[in-house]
């Protein structure tokens, strides 16, 4: 399950440097960032989040960083809250909590944040924390998946494959691996070609 966590942790990778491109002004000046912040701006919290994660504009600070994070967070913000769920998952300045880690996944995921939604399918797949439940896997990878995620769509392919959770079934494996290949994954164009060689 190699596969899983690195891929989830590229494409969190990838989503922090698009959020960092995409900063605004404001984190160019990073005092007028911590004024707004201070003053319960939650972008301006969130880009401090990331600046002192990253250290990209000041020192890294693990701490204030989740201090940041914490505070976007409590207003709703989902991706303080997906990031939350990441320092809990890894211990980043904080005991390594999967409960916590579940229960900020859990909050952004129900506000359709993808990342989230496919990490809690993750979860409760490998029972990192919790006790393993394929089938509240394949509910969480299902929500990802018809949010357009190839990644999702490839595990909901690999429970119907070997059976876990579902009713093996092979020709719905095939769909789900041929979702996932519509939306880029290599890995589920290899499978759906496989599966389709076979008569599936």
């Amino acid at each position: 399950m190699t596969l899983l966590k690195n891929s989830f942790i590229h494409k969190l990778i990838v989503s922090l440097v698009a959020a960092m491109i995409s900063i605004s002004a404001i984190a160019i000046d990073l005092s007028q960032t911590q004024h707004l912040a201070n003053q319960g701006n939650v972008n301006a919290q969130l880009d401090l989040g990331i600046t002192y994660l990253l250290g990209i504009g000041a020192d890294q600070d693990y701490v204030k960083a989740l201090e940041w994070y914490e505070k976007a967070a409590n207003q709703g913000n989902a991706d303080a809250q997906l990031m939350l769920g990441v320092m809990y998952i890894d211990g980043v300045a904080v005991k390594q909590s999967y409960s916590k880690a579940v229960k900020w996944y859990e909050k952004a995921a129900n506000q359709g944040d993808i990342r989230a939604q496919y990490a809690l399918g993750s979860i409760y797949f490998e029972g990192k924390g919790v006790l393993q439940d394929y089938f509240k896997a394949l509910e969480w990878w299902k929500k990802a998946a018809n949010q357009g995620d190839a990644n999702a769509q490839g595990m909901i392919g690999a429970l119907y494959f070997d059976g876990s959770g579902v009713r093996q079934n092979k020709t719905t494996a095939k769909e789900w691996f041929g979702k996932a290949c519509d939306n880029g994954s290599q890995i589920g164009c290899k499978e759906y070609r496989e599966l389709n060689e076979k008569g599936f």
